[in-house]
């Protein structure tokens, strides 16, 4: 049996959870040792918050209860999203020669003789409910001789009236015009009708539709809103993420564009692809941030863009100020410029803005010239801001002049990765900045958000927790996916216009925020480590946000023999292809030639273990080089041989974390012959004959079984321990509560678990992985628990105060 005992227990400092070492062959328990009267650092009261970024349609139709979409007829030359008929020919078109306003300069100019109908059903359906009240909003102004009210109602799918009302009045000039419509029925794929009749012209703006009933009245939907309440989240950083930065600099995010009436907000295209109308806005996010109790965290752009393109130094001035001006909305008095508009939308006071993230993974010669430009200007302005430093995803040292307060860390891998991630801040400089785990998830092998996704990141959150004197901020990522539009996954709350529901990992985060506890508790742990599958699985190639080709496929058994081969020479039949790739076969070769991420072929036996593949690859454009696929068992699974990843900059080996990165740069319209040999969970990769990877692609492939951490809860008196247990199977554990005094013998176990670790929750199963809660009793200061497989469970033993 080894013992481990982290070095801090020895050193009579709290604050250690463990994961184990092996026990001896065969042994099938394991024993947790808690010392309860030696309590450690304080826990971080901020450690545990979200991120909102506008991803999936979180937003408009999301969390912000817009039920029109396009309603200001910005999305396009054309209609987006309404219908319209006319019986005698009518036309429906875009026009800008008269707006409502300059900053949305697109309207809808209706012409008809006799009669129209134009309808709207919102983002895939409105969400109608008996009873409740809906506000209709339009700008509109008459052309000719028309002269006819609008008839608006609210039809079910099946075209029966929910509610109707009549707007009359309609002069030449633009005006704003209101209608109350109270639903005498209920529908959650219902849509708006606007008829009218009579010859002339009609011209409509800023066509609103919105629920009364909004969370706590400032807007929001209100189960969306109140299952993020349920979080307890201590802090948000909004606004993204990639949204900030956008695709261009055309498009990066500012705040100023968000605020203020929302007819003079200008809409954005969002790089995961769609029109925002920013009517949820930087006023709007620091009112959901102090309904929540949660500590605002705003990430500026930093002048960078995701197309590499970054503003010039010179330009960098309006920057800078939008930074400043953006403090000074958020908490300046009200007789400041931006204060008083603050004041002027409803909240003279300040909304106590403290933490500001300069850029979003970004990093690089651009990036060590902004951050002292921002971070100075803020420092000498604002000294009381708590500035985060970005990183980017390539391990680049990050500047140190001026050093940060916080760095901002994001980790997407697989469950077993971030297992092995729960030491890593034990090691970390307690004299640098602290840590911001900004961004992370189980993205490899999560399914939509399975049971073994969820206790991956429950292990690392162990590691988080007890390090948690220098990793003061966490957020999951994404929040919230609308399942119409999934654009990333898994994320945390799945919803459609009526319902949702929490992955697992959503209530993970749930029992951490619940469960915190004021003061780490030093642990030992004794556990069996996991014992490893064989690796298997097919071949494949593949590329991302670039386009190349393929050509000389073969794969051969370490004896030698020919497993498969590939020339193409009759087609691409054998090859799977995942992804939106837009593949063919020319001259010999597959070639794939669309743009997007993670497109994949794949072809091959998935009982394969140890072999050889050969082939050749030629990059035909786009951003970056190959990817090459091995050991791949199903759909689901990524790892591969990376070639010229990161803005055509590294290649690595990555199998949900990355290994062995090193420089490297494809060039275009080159062959080059690729080689890889797999052996266990060993691989070597060869490029044009040369060895650039010998390494094993999981270095540490066992995990413990037991992840461990353990607090205090100074208010109420309880001892509180987190146990994850990553094996398939049960594990009986003694649970000894070293030197604990005033025990009650009682207490609680909340258990996240299911049948399956593949097992996921639905709209139609919403609660099938969902935390139980049951009585726990026992007497002097042990007990002995059987922890289930893939099971996250919270003990809260009692003590009398």
């Amino acid at each position: 049996m080894i013992k481990h005992f982290h070095p801090k227990l020895t050193a009579l400092v709290a604050g250690v959870c463990l994961a184990s070492g092996l026990l001896g062959a065969g042994a099938q328990t394991a024993r947790i040792v808690v010392t309860t009267d030696q309590p450690g650092h304080p826990i971080s009261p901020t450690l545990w918050g979200i991120f909102f970024e506008d991803i999936n349609l979180s937003a408009d139709g999301g969390l912000y209860p817009e039920l029109i979409r396009n309603r200001s007829f910005e999305d396009s030359t054309k209609p987006s999203f309404w219908t319209f008929s006319s019986a005698d020919g009518g036309a429906a078109t875009i026009e800008t020669r008269a707006p409502l306003n300059s900053f949305n300069p697109h309207y809808l100019r209706i012409r008809d003789g006799g009669g129209f109908i134009l309808e709207n059903a919102g983002y895939w359906g409105m969400n109608i409910v008996s009873g409740e009240v809906y506000r209709l909003k339009l700008a509109a102004r008459i052309e000719d001789e028309f002269s006819a009210p609008l008839t608006v109602k609210l039809l079910n799918s099946a075209g029966t009236e929910l509610a109707s009302g009549q707007i009359s009045g309609l002069t030449r000039n633009w005006k704003y015009y209101s209608l109350e419509l109270p639903a005498q029925g209920g529908d959650s794929n219902a849509r708006l009708q606007i008829t009218s009749s009579g010859p002339g012209g009609l011209c409509l703006d800023m066509v609103s539709l919105m629920p009364e009933k909004t969370w706590k009245g400032h807007g929001l939907r209100p189960d969306l809103a109140q299952a993020i309440a349920d979080l307890h989240p201590a802090f948000m950083r909004f606004p993204g993420g990639n949204w900030v930065e956008g695709d261009d600099v055309a498009h990066m995010y500012h705040w100023k564009d968000t605020i203020g009436d929302i007819d003079s907000r200008t809409p954005l295209w969002n790089t995961w692809g769609y029109n925002t109308t920013q009517g949820l806005g930087f006023y709007e996010y620091l009112q959901l941030c102090e309904d929540l109790g949660a500590a605002p965290l705003l990430g500026i752009n930093d002048g960078l863009a995701l197309n590499g393109v970054s503003v010039p130094m010179g330009r960098m001035g309006q920057w800078v100020q939008d930074a400043l001006d953006a403090i000074e909305y958020a908490n300046g008095p009200t007789n400041t410029v931006w204060g008083g508009l603050r004041a002027q939308a409803g909240h003279p006071g300040p909304f106590n803005l403290k933490y500001m993230e300069i850029g979003n993974e970004n990093g690089g010669p651009d990036y060590v010239q902004r951050w002292p430009l921002l971070a100075n200007a803020i420092r000498a302005k604002y000294p009381e801001m708590q500035l985060i430093m970005t990183t980017d995803l390539r391990g680049r040292p990050y500047p140190q002049n001026p050093p940060p307060d916080i760095v901002d860390e994001h980790y997407y891998e697989s469950p077993e990765s971030l297992m092995r991630r729960s030491t890593q801040y034990d090691s970390y400089d307690r004299k640098g900045p602290k840590i911001f785990v900004g961004e992370y998830a189980v993205t490899e092998k999560a399914g939509l958000g399975n049971l073994r996704a969820a206790i991956g990141e429950a292990a690392f959150m162990t590691g988080m927790e007890r390090n948690s004197d220098i990793v003061t901020l966490a957020s999951y990522a994404p929040l919230y996916v609308n399942l119409n539009h999934r654009a990333w996954n898994p994320d945390l709350i799945n919803f459609d216009s009526a319902h949702w529901y929490g992955i697992p990992s959503y209530y993970v985060q749930q029992m951490f925020s619940r469960n915190r506890g004021d003061f780490t508790l030093p642990i030992s742990v004794e556990s069996p480590k996991v014992e490893s599958n064989v690796d298997r699985g097919a071949i494949g190639v593949g590329t991302w946000r670039t386009q190349a080709e393929f050509r000389d496929v073969q794969v051969t058994s370490p004896e030698g023999k020919l497993l498969f081969a590939s020339d193409f020479t009759n087609g691409s039949g054998g090859w799977e292809k995942l992804g939106e790739g837009q593949w063919k076969v020319s001259a010999g070769s597959l070639q794939q030639t669309s743009d997007n991420d993670a497109v994949r072929a794949i072809a091959g036996d998935p009982s394969w273990t140890d072999y050889t593949l050969t082939l050749k690859a030629r990059k035909l454009g786009g951003n970056e080089g190959f990817l090459i696929l091995f050991h791949i068992a199903n759909e689901e699974d990524k790892t591969w041989w990376n070639l010229g990843g990161w803005g055509n900059t590294q290649g690595a080996i990555q199998n949900g974390e990355t290994i062995d990165a090193k420089p490297e740069y494809i060039e275009t319209g080159v062959w080059y012959d690729l080689k890889l040999v797999v052996s266990g969970k060993h691989v070597k990769c060869y490029l044009d004959g040369r060895l650039v990877h010998d390494v094993d692609y999981e270095s540490a492939a066992q995990v413990s079984s037991l992840y461990v951490c353990a607090a205090q809860d100074q208010s109420g008196g309880d001892l509180i321990v987190k146990v994850i247990n990553t094996s398939a199977q049960s594990l009986p554990t003694r649970i000894d509560l070293l030197d604990a005094k005033n025990l009650t013998g009682t207490g609680t176990a909340t258990v996240l678990t299911s049948e399956n670790p593949g097992d996921e929750n639905s709209l139609q199963n919403s609660m099938k992985v969902s935390p139980k809660t049951e009585a726990v009793n026992f007497s002097g200061a042990s007990l002995t628990r059987s922890f289930p497989g893939n099971s996250f469970t919270v003990l809260r033993f009692q003590t009398r105060r």
